[in-house]
Order: structure tokens, then sequence, then C-alpha cells
């Protein structure tokens, strides 16, 4: 959260211009800032699983535009804000993908390669480039069983702790870390039959491991 530099140490910091969270919905500074304290983790959550930068420019608008929609959903109880929205994220690919499974909207595609400037393009590039791994990860996540495969995205793709994965899934925190246990050694074997790698979920925290 920003901090004023002449605030006593004892005084709260200033809580984010967007909180509660609803305001994104209703006015424009508080979804512009929002938006610019966020767009950077959606674009990395979005380049991990998917690797067409058209795609991935819808995507993120639509990952936004959905956070706008379920803002009054959001429970800070149940951990930071960041986890919430990757949550929305899965669920906003999931539907783009049953969607892409039903019908190829090739007047869509087009429209969002005309919105793209080159140097856009060619950024967005730069982040899937980046993620390549992370994909063949995602992709490979896809042998495990649903629940296990969305609790092992959040923490070994999108950096969340155990705790606050377990919390964005309603499940507590000690199932949490079991289920991780077990789902790190499948993905492990999966993975080394794919392709020659060091350390394929070198990204799960140590919390991990019971």
């Amino acid at each position: 959260m920003p901090t004023h530099p002449d605030r006593p140490p004892d005084e709260p910091p200033d809580e984010p211009p967007y909180e509660p969270l609803s305001r994104i919905g209703h006015e424009p500074d508080a979804f512009e800032a929002f938006y610019r304290d966020h767009v950077e983790a959606v674009q990395r959550f979005v380049a991990r699983r998917v690797d067409d930068p058209h795609l991935a420019a819808d995507l993120t608008a639509d990952v936004f535009l959905a956070a706008i929609d379920n803002a009054h959903t959001y429970d800070p109880r149940r951990g930071p804000v960041v986890a919430w929205l990757y949550g929305v994220g899965r669920n906003t690919i999931a539907a783009e993908v049953r969607r892409r499974s039903r019908e190829l909207h090739a007047v869509r595609r087009i429209s969002g390669q005309r919105l793209l400037e080159p140097a856009s393009v060619a950024r967005i590039e730069e982040r899937l480039d980046a993620e390549r791994e992370s994909r063949r990860l995602y992709r490979a996540l896809a042998e495990l069983g649903e629940a296990d495969r969305a609790l092992l995205e959040l923490v070994a793709l999108d950096g969340l702790s155990v705790a606050d994965a377990a919390r964005s899934l309603g499940v507590k925190p000690a199932t949490a870390r079991v289920r991780l246990h077990r789902s790190r050694a499948r993905l492990t074997a999966v993975l080394r039959r794919t392709g020659p790698t060091e350390d394929p979920v070198g990204a799960l925290t140590p919390e991990v491991t019971p």
C-alpha cells in the first residue's frame, strides 16, 4: 500500500484508492489505479498460458472487464487482491478456451490485430518468449485433476504462497500442502518424459514440503 514519507510510524498507511474494490466498477479513477497496480501481474499471468500476442492482449483486457463485473465478490479475508484477480483470470481464460472450441471467431482475431501497434506486439512477444518454459509447465498440468491443477498453477506458475492459494480456492492450507507435495511428484514425472529440465517445478515454495 502507498505510504506518506512524513507519516508517523505508528499511523496506518493509506489504503489504495480502489478500496473497497467495488469502487472500480463506477469510479474511473479507482479503476485506473487498480489497473496500473495490477496490469503487469495480469499480463504475466496470461503470457504463461497463451502464446499468441493478439489473444494475450484480448485476454488481458477481458480479465479486467471481468474484475469490474465481479468486484463485489472480493473478500479481503480470503487473501490478497492479486490472488482473487488470478481466480478471475483463470475463469476468463477457461471461458475463452470453451468459446474457441465451439467456434473460431475470425473477425474478432482480425480486429484485435488491427488494434495493436507493432511496438505493442513486440513487447507482448518478448513477454511470451520469457514465459515459454512456464507454458510447458502449464501444458503438463493438464494431466492432473482439476482441483490439483488449479492449486499448483497458483503456486508454481503465479507465485502465490500456499496459504493464499488455499484461501483463494477455499481449501485448508494443510490440505493444500499435502496435495501440492503429491502433485509435484506427478508433474515432475510428466515433464521428464517431455524433455530435459533442471527443476521443472522449482517455482514451488518450500512450504510445499510437509
